[in-house]
């Protein structure tokens, strides 16, 4: 078999003691990552000694931080296709990811494929204390979920959030999970680069992604990449690897946008993202900018404009070029993405398009919500 560069979200550690590792799918089974950011000082070695700011130690970052990471096992039925005349059993799965606690009040953070599907949610402290859950709120296109305990206030230990902004390369960081069913695993390494862009369960892009190269295996889900503080930079996510197991690339979902979806869910308010319908890749022009894909192939499955979309009903078609969003300059799809990420379903923005023929035009599009999954990437 052609052995392929693939994302796997480190989903679940197999309680039965079995590897998992699952591949987001995609027409041909497969989903590599989107890196529009090049790494630069990526190392593998591990520090003794995080010198950041606070001078800790791996060891006073664990003692600090870990009783706010729990330990999470999931129970979840999936009911398989009817084949024929013959109605296939439903198939019951049992695995195991990590989560953040943040408040006095229960909530807990994880990843959403962690908690996906759910019929049972069980947390497990530091000190063996077990408590059911009820899943609050999901959002696949960040691939946050927050669930809530009923638990004593002792056994509730919030782990405060850095600004993810501030995550530098070359910076030290450390995270705890629970690897192929090891609650508690504390690794460590570095910040291997920022800006990364990742696949959500949705298919959509998250954008913004830490990349480290702390190892990162099945079960990690949902826990902690931590900084030199023992603050929580982001939560661990996906891998890239060929062979299912960690490769010194792993990919953490940045904390500012976790907690940002998180206090959206806790205030029992529904998670939405703006939407404009269209499939981006990087303009090869000098010019820069976020082109509209001239045709569909590749990372786009249907229309690189979709029908009825904001950018549909807007005039957008493929082969234009976003170069400016309301005046700000777009350099690369990424730069899209985030930029849109700042406005609401409803906002009419400014685009300035460079047209495959010739010429500049000023386009205004009213931003739709975005759909469950995605039809293409935009």
């Amino acid at each position: 078999m052609k052995s392929l560069k693939t994302v796997l979200p480190v989903l679940f550690g197999a309680i039965a003691g079995a590897v998992v590792a699952l591949v987001i799918s995609s027409g041909n089974g497969t989903k590599t990552v989107i890196q529009q950011t090049v790494a630069s000082g990526a190392s593998t070695s591990v520090p003794t000694t995080l010198t950041k700011s606070t001078g800790m130690t791996i060891n006073q970052i664990y003692k600090q931080a870990s009783p706010g990471v729990v330990d999470i096992e999931v129970t979840a039925v999936s009911q398989n296709n009817n084949l024929g005349f013959f109605q296939q059993p439903s198939t019951t799965t049992q695995a195991e990811g990590a989560g953040v606690v943040l408040d006095k009040q229960g909530d807990i953070i994880t990843d959403e494929h962690v908690v996906a599907g759910a019929t049972s949610v069980t947390v497990h402290f530091k000190d063996g204390y077990s408590a059911k859950a009820k899943v609050l709120g999901t959002d696949p296109s960040t691939d946050v979920a927050v669930i809530k305990v009923n638990a004593p206030a002792s056994e509730l230990h919030p782990i405060p959030f850095a600004n993810s902004n501030h995550a530098q390369v070359g910076d030290p960081v450390v995270a705890i999970g629970s690897p192929f069913g090891l609650p508690e695993t504390t690794t460590a390494g570095i910040v291997s680069a920022v800006g990364r862009s990742i696949t959500a369960p949705n298919n959509y892009t998250i954008p913004g992604a830490i990349q480290t190269d702390a190892a990162i295996n099945p079960g990690n889900s949902g826990g902690p990449l931590l900084d030199a503080n023992g603050d929580v930079i982001g939560l661990n996510d996906q891998i890239q690897t060929s062979s299912g197991s960690s490769a010194g690339v792993g990919f953490a979902t940045p904390a500012n946008t976790d907690l940002q979806v998180a206090d959206t869910i806790i205030a029992g308010k529904k998670v939405v993202h703006p939407y404009v319908g269209v499939c981006l890749v990087d303009s090869t022009s000098g010019s820069g900018g976020a082109e509209i894909a001239p045709t569909a192939s590749g990372g786009c499955p249907t229309s690189p404009v979709v029908a009825g979309s904001p950018a549909a009903k807007a005039g957008l078609v493929p082969g234009d070029v976003i170069t400016k969003i309301n005046g700000k300059t777009i350099s690369n799809s990424s730069d899209f993405i985030v930029a849109i990420s700042t406005f609401k379903p409803g906002d009419t923005v400014t685009f300035t398009v460079r047209r495959p023929k010739g010429g500049t035009s000023n386009v205004k599009v009213t931003l739709g919500t975005r759909p469950q999954s995605a039809p293409t990437a935009g």
